[in-house]
């Protein structure tokens, strides 16, 4: 199939490579100036992966969104809703399907992705999510994992894990787009409070980490009218291992140098995501206490000893 991604950074030139060696035709945009697109266009590769010469790489979204039988979009979660009123305006999708693989949501409203998607294309788009674990580092390695993918569409999700799946990726079909979101927007945040104890030496914390920070995000799923046990899949604990503990985390790395005072230039979606879950925590009425102290520790300044401390060490509640 002719399959097109929209965004050339980490994840982006990942996907295009991952659907180039699976068969299909690929197109890579990326916006006219993008510093990773020109380094691409030059050299063929970036830190993490050298792409086929197959791969055709355009600044042209008109002519990538026309080419293409699917549209994978990979971009800042933030940046999305700017990239939809684009594609409305200068693009005609149709029926084309539009697969999701940012984990975010929205800072200032709270939305998932595909609700944007929804607002800004129509509610007739056919509009999926490919998240869970793993790393580009590792998959180009050829080391493989399992992903889900979920839509509120059975046949399209279908036809979706049919035309992606690998060697390297198992899909999983997810089949509570809701949960799917919120768990795979906020593990991000749990990645960032575990590398924060990883600053702190309170390594050994995670486990608490891990099954208290499950536990607030299925309440607020399920108060949003989604499945609470989604979030024991793969788009949330299934996915702890690559974002609390792996190196190649961002999030945990974030955190990590958060404790130890250093800049960092790269993208922590959980920074963001962490003040998109205090407004849902307020319009739901459900009180995130992980969520609200990393929401502290980032945009209040609040010392992140004391915030960690008081939300671990604390006496002893119910589970």
């Amino acid at each position: 199939m002719n399959i097109s991604v929209l965004g050339c950074g980490r994840w982006g030139s990942f996907h295009a490579w991952y659907a180039n060696s699976i068969g299909h035709k690929v197109t890579l945009w990326g916006r006219t100036g993008s510093t990773n697109l020109d380094r691409l266009v030059q050299t063929g590769r970036n830190d993490y992966l050298t792409l086929s010469s197959d791969i055709l790489l355009t600044d042209n979204l008109q002519q990538a969104v026309q080419t293409a039988d699917i549209c994978i979009v990979s971009i800042n979660a933030q940046q999305f809703r700017s990239l939809a009123k684009r594609l409305k305006k200068e693009t005609d999708l149709s029926e084309k399907p539009l697969v999701l693989c940012m984990k975010g949501l929205e800072i200032g409203t709270g939305k998932r992705l595909s609700e944007v998607a929804s607002e800004e294309l129509g509610s007739h788009a056919p509009v999926a999510v490919w998240v869970g674990p793993g790393h580009v580092q590792d998959f180009v390695r050829h080391m493989p994992n399992c992903m889900v993918i979920s839509s509120t569409r059975q046949k399209l999700t279908e036809n979706l894990v049919q035309t992606l799946t690998g060697p390297l990726i198992r899909f999983y079909y997810g089949r509570d787009l809701l949960g799917t979101e919120i768990g795979a927007a906020a593990k991000n945040v749990m990645g960032i409070a575990a590398g924060m104890l990883d600053g702190l030496n309170y390594t050994s914390l995670k486990g608490a980490l891990m099954a208290r920070g499950t536990h607030e995000l299925s309440r607020l799923i399920a108060a949003m009218g989604g499945q609470a046990m989604t979030v024991y899949g793969l788009s949330h604990l299934g996915d702890y291992e690559a974002t609390l503990f792996s190196p190649y985390s961002n999030n945990r790395r974030f955190g990590e140098e958060w404790i130890k005072g250093k800049q960092t230039s790269y993208l922590a979606e959980g920074y963001y995501t962490s003040e998109a879950l205090m407004n849902l925590s307020e319009q739901y009425k459900v009180e995130l206490p992980i969520s609200r102290t990393v929401y502290e520790i980032t945009h209040k300044g609040i010392d992140p000893k004391a915030g960690l401390e008081s939300l671990f060490l604390r006496s002893l509640k119910d589970e």
